[in-house]
């Protein structure tokens, strides 16, 4: 199966990045609104920037209770979005109130079980009282994850291999902590170039600030796309 990019959208709204988004129609499909856009400007910076013509994957990472975040999910599933995130460390039962939701409300949607930061060292993973290795860690939540239903995770690229093989084959692996070789790593510790993630069996790959920080954000974006289609 063929991997495609996801541009993450790191503004507080469609405004900010409206110049590069028009230079990137008809060259990037996906987007992600996240946290900062979607808390400055709700639902309607959702239906702008899928009325430019991009599918928009909304990550939200919810975590709350079963009935909180099913509710939740309702509500999502009224927007245009084709793919949305949830945290699975919320569990089994909060995992499958919101799979319910999805099916009754969006089915064809993409609930998206979120593993372990891709922030996350060791270390940090420790500090919070998990002995676990991301790794292990990281399987450990995605079988959880595949068992209450849900059809898609969100992983580091140094786990695609561990998850493909234990998950069902139609379970689909978005990666963030993907940087083309010449990029700075930021904040990222788990990290990829897009032809390695594109071989070890990601479907997307997430990437920002390498486009939106480069000089030709389109010609950018081009690249990526290339590299994934050799790799």
């Amino acid at each position: 199966m063929a991997c495609d990019l996801i541009l993450v959208l790191d503004a507080q709204s469609p405004r900010e990045i409206a110049p590069t988004l028009r230079s990137l129609q008809g060259t990037v499909r996906w987007v992600k609104i996240g946290l900062e856009m979607f808390t400055a400007c709700g639902p309607d910076a959702v239906r702008e920037i899928a009325g430019m013509g991009f599918n928009v994957f909304l990550d939200l990472k919810l975590h709350d209770i079963p009935n909180t975040v099913a509710k939740a999910v309702e509500s999502a599933a009224k927007l245009p979005i084709g793919m949305l995130t949830l945290h699975t460390c919320g569990g089994r039962e909060m995992m499958q109130w919101a799979v319910r939701a999805q099916q009754q409300h969006a089915p064809q949607l993409l609930l998206l079980g979120v593993t372990v930061l891709t922030s996350m060292s060791a270390l940090g993973l420790a500090e919070t009282g998990v002995t676990a290795t991301p790794e292990d860690q990281v399987v450990h939540l995605g079988r959880l994850a595949a068992d209450s239903g849900l059809r898609g995770l969100v992983c580091s690229p140094l786990e695609i291999g561990s998850l493909r093989a234990v998950l069902p084959p139609e379970v689909a692996l978005i990666t963030p902590g993907i940087r083309p070789r010449d990029a700075k790593a930021d904040d990222q510790t788990r990290i990829m170039t897009p032809a390695e993630a594109a071989r070890a069996g990601a479907n997307f790959i997430v990437v920002g600030r390498p486009i939106f920080k480069a000089a030709d954000p389109a010609a950018a974006a081009r690249a990526i796309l290339a590299e994934l289609a050799s790799g």
